[in-house]
Order: structure tokens, then C-alpha cells, then sequence
């Protein structure tokens, strides 16, 4: 998760607790896919666009999600879900495809090379 610094200011318990409650004092989520799928690809996706997120990042590193979500090849896959105009617009990246973001607009990581980098650490 990255945070908007400037908004944590308005954020009622952040300097107390260190909790987050407001969506738009986080910019960036990024998460791997459990084994609860409708949780990682449905309710997520649909509380993170709710709340303004403006990117989520799901790592399906199995293959896993269902066809819906992955399609049908069922290979690794990055799904990059970007706000545009309070909606989120996927994208699905796999194998040595370059990542495409929003936050991080001068990366240059492959889906591969996130897999391989998670194999070894």
C-alpha cells in the first residue's frame, strides 16, 4: 500500500492509531491471490473502486482465478486495475509483458520477473 502523505492530515485516527478510513488517502494496493478468489477478484476490486484507490494490483502467481478474471490459458498473471472516472479498467499481464501503471509510470518489470523474484526471497 502507498499513502498520499498530504492526506493523511485528514485522516481522524492516523496519528493516534495508524488507521486508515479514508479511500483517498491511499493511492496504490497491491496483493497476491488466495485461495479466497472471490474475495481477491470481486469484493476487493469493487470496495478498493468505492473508496477512490486510484490502482490495484492482484498477483495471481498460480493461475488460479477463475476464467472471468484470467481467461482461459489459467497462466500467471498481474492484473493492473486502474480508476478511470470512478471505474476501474483491467488489464491482465503475463510472461515478459511489461507492466503497465499509473503510479509507477517508468517501471520496467515484467510479469516473469515478479513470479521468478517471489520464487527466491
Amino acid at each position: 500500500m502507498i499513502l498520499d502523505q498530504t492526506a493523511l492530515a485528514n485522516e481522524p485516527l492516523w496519528k493516534t492509531e495508524s488507521v486508515i478510513t479514508l479511500g483517498n488517502s491511499v493511492k496504490f494496493v497491491a496483493g497476491f491471490v488466495s485461495t479466497n478468489l472471490q474475495n481477491d477478484y470481486a469484493r476487493k476490486v469493487e470496495d478498493y473502486e468505492a473508496l477512490g484507490i486510484g490502482e490495484y494490483w492482484i498477483a495471481d502467481y498460480l493461475g488460479i482465478g477463475g476464467k472471468r478474471y484470467i481467461g482461459l490459458s489459467k497462466q500467471p498473471a498481474i492484473a493492473i486495475y486502474q480508476l478511470v472516472d470512478g471505474t476501474y479498467q483491467g488489464q491482465q499481464f503475463r510472461g515478459t509483458e511489461r507492466l503497465i501503471s499509473q503510479t509507477f509510470p517508468d517501471l520496467n518489470l515484467t510479469a516473469e520477473q515478479v513470479f521468478i523474484a517471489g520464487r527466491y526471497s
